[in-house]
């Protein structure tokens, strides 16, 4: 099955435009009268039938609707320092979205080595991986946020930063308590600084770690995202 997105939701119709609406025209070369299955990002799953075809923008007209796609009983935003190598990022923001992410921050630390990211294209990865792994909701993603202005920001549930420096701390699978919002922090290649894990700290942010072993970031992202949602199934 292959499975449409679009924003473009109004009294009954679909918009399909640009990519969408090519690989329904030319690709799967389908015609009016043909149903396609559409979400829209925001958690809702469409039927409809195709009313107008062409490769800039196809018509759909909604036969039904399902807004209990994948429901989550907890809300996990993930804030990640952008990696040096953009491949790992867009790597963790496809599997984070398979796994299920309601929200991802892009940090930038004092130790990150990338500071701009081109969040068009990463947009572009979400809703790939939104598709291919049939949930109808859609991560947000903001725009890369210096860390100390993320700490004014006042995020609520469970707050976690998980970082490598030497200090007692519990497994993040034990910290996590299951249907309550969740809010972890994966610094750079470098790690946070102690003055970040500080000004974390005095936010109410608890340090976790992820076991043993030294993680990339990406991978230290994908198994604190992972964690979260096994506590939650």
């Amino acid at each position: 099955m292959f499975l449409f997105y679009s924003n473009q939701v109004d009294e009954g119709m679909i918009l399909l435009e640009a990519e969408e609406a090519r690989h329904c025209a030319q690709v799967l070369r389908k015609k009016p009268g043909d149903q396609i299955e559409v979400v829209d990002g925001l958690g809702n799953w469409y039927i409809g039938t195709l009313t107008s075809v062409e490769k800039r923008q196809c018509l759909v007209k909604i036969d039904e609707t399902r807004s209990d796609i994948h429901q989550r009983p907890f809300h996990l935003h993930m804030a990640v320092a952008p990696t040096k190598n953009i491949n790992r990022l867009e790597w963790f923001l496809e599997k984070a979205t398979e796994f299920g992410v309601d929200e991802i921050s892009l940090l930038l630390c004092q130790n990150s080595e990338r500071q701009k990211v081109r969040t068009d294209r990463l947009e572009r990865i979400l809703i790939a991986a939104m598709k291919q792994s049939l949930k109808a909701k859609l991560p947000v993603l903001h725009e890369p946020l210096a860390f100390a202005k993320f700490m004014e920001r006042n995020q609520q549930g469970q707050l976690c930063i998980a970082h490598c420096r030497e200090e007692e701390k519990p497994h993040l699978q034990h910290m996590l308590q299951a249907g309550q919002d969740v809010c972890i922090l994966i610094g750079p290649e470098g790690d946070f600084t102690e003055q970040e894990i500080h000004l974390a700290k005095a936010n109410n942010y608890k340090p976790v770690s992820l076991g043993e072993s030294r993680l990339r970031t990406e991978t230290a992202a994908i198994a604190a995202c992972h964690i979260a949602n096994l506590i939650n199934t």
